[in-house]
């Protein structure tokens, strides 16, 4: 039956929707509105895939995970479980430089300014956006200094995340030499002894 030939106020045919091209922007939106109102830990995968009308196999599909479809609606370039794996390993004494040669590798393979300034801009912005990078520190942050804090994690979590949007905002958005343009040895060296006394140090 044609659309022509439909009866008028008939209702639309009700279903999933198939697994095609603009299946991902669905699942990015509709993850973005139900992590806003449920916050990661209440959202689900089968949640999010009914208000995308799509299977929740789709979602590992395209995302492999609830942890990754939560970054890629933040548009964080990078893989939760991934980063982890490769920070975690290792002395909890050089967590910092890894931190932070971890952060400049990414960011500086990733589009760097463009895409950090428009993140910032929709945190800045939207307050779904800040909800959702609250959310994010608080997922992934906090899981990497809890594994080496002696204390007060949910502050040094709040001031190593501080320390990495701070060289952000200088190295990619407002582009402030010699910080732009310094290599990774030299970043390292100056910022990962203050990070590493956020993971580990006394704040008194």
């Amino acid at each position: 039956m044609t659309a022509a030939e439909r009866t008028p106020g008939a209702p639309r045919r009700r279903g999933r929707r198939p697994g095609g091209a603009d299946t991902r922007a669905t699942l990015l939106e509709a993850a973005r509105a139900e992590f806003a109102e449920r916050g990661y830990e209440g959202a689900t995968v089968r949640v999010i895939a009914e208000r995308a009308g799509v299977d929740p196999a789709m979602v590992n599909h395209w995302f492999g995970g609830k942890e990754t479809l939560f970054t890629a609606a933040l548009d964080m370039p990078l893989d939760p479980k991934a980063l982890i794996a490769d920070l975690l390993p290792g002395d909890p004494d050089g967590l910092g430089e890894r931190i932070v040669l971890r952060f400049l590798t990414i960011w500086d393979h990733t589009g760097g300014g463009r895409r950090l300034a428009a993140l910032v801009r929709s945190v800045a912005s939207h307050d779904v956006a800040a909800r959702m990078m609250r959310q994010f520190v608080g997922m992934f942050v906090r899981r990497v200094v809890s594994s080496v804090a002696p204390d007060q994690v949910e502050l040094r979590s709040a001031l190593c995340a501080s320390q990495l949007v701070g060289l952000g905002m200088v190295r990619y958005v407002l582009e402030l030499e010699p910080l732009a343009s310094a290599d990774h040895p030299t970043v390292v060296a100056a910022i990962a002894p203050t990070m590493q006394r956020y993971l580990t140090g006394s704040l008194g």
